[in-house]
């Protein structure tokens, strides 16, 4: 029996949303973040030593990072119907989103968080304009100029397609959901991309979509 350790407000979502499409029966454990930190609780740290989530149990098999755990549970579940067969160019690009997400398009989200953190930190007040000049800064010439690159970037892929992977849902735009929403939730989807808005209404409109959250519970992102 597979387990998602599921931790709230987080990328495990998309693999309850994966299962939901495959079918394929499962459990959840829930984890809740420390309401303070917002990080993970330490007993995730029994089931990867990094005590992140996603991460699943598929028997004897644990498996973490998003990605990677789409990836397993595609090939063994649903491979060539939500996942493209190995070695041709379909997986190739299918592949190439599946790493994109996280390797590209969630770091400048990342940065965004941080400096927006920081400038409303707690702070001496002589300290205080000094941080937040500096987050502005680094907000306007680095980090919003990034946002903008990625959402031109993504907007363009889905000009000639529905969906990323091509005319077909796949596990590609699962995984390319929550940065997506981030982006949303942010405030960075504005009326410059209407194919990523229509993107994301063609999938909260999916009823395994829709089964996810009632298994997993609604979530919320935002920087």
């Amino acid at each position: 029996m597979i387990v998602v350790h599921h931790l709230n407000n987080s990328r495990s979502q998309r693999i309850l949303w994966l299962l939901e499409e495959l079918g394929v029966p499962y459990e959840i454990k829930r984890y809740q973040r420390d309401p303070a930190s917002m990080l993970a609780p330490p007993e995730l740290r029994r089931v990867h030593p990094l005590g992140k989530s996603p991460v699943i149990t598929d028997d004897d098999v644990t498996v973490a990072e998003s990605g990677a755990i789409i990836e397993y549970l595609a090939d063994r579940y649903a491979a060539g119907v939500l996942i493209p067969v190995h070695g041709s160019p379909a997986r190739r690009r299918c592949n190439y989103w599946l790493h994109y997400a996280e390797g590209s398009a969630m770091p400048p989200l990342l940065l965004k968080l941080v400096f927006q953190r920081l400038e409303t930190a707690p702070a001496p007040f002589f300290v205080r304009p000094i941080a937040r000049n500096i987050a502005g800064k680094v907000q306007q010439s680095f980090v919003d100029p990034q946002l903008k690159l990625h959402l031109d970037y993504l907007e363009a892929a889905l000009a000639t397609s529905a969906w990323f992977g091509g005319e077909r849902f796949s596990v590609a735009d699962i995984q390319l959901s929550f940065p997506l929403e981030a982006f949303a939730a942010g405030g960075d989807l504005n009326a410059e991309y209407p194919q990523l808005s229509a993107f994301l209404k063609r999938i909260h409109a999916r009823a395994p979509y829709q089964r996810a959250l009632d298994r997993g519970g609604a979530y919320q992102l935002g920087h």
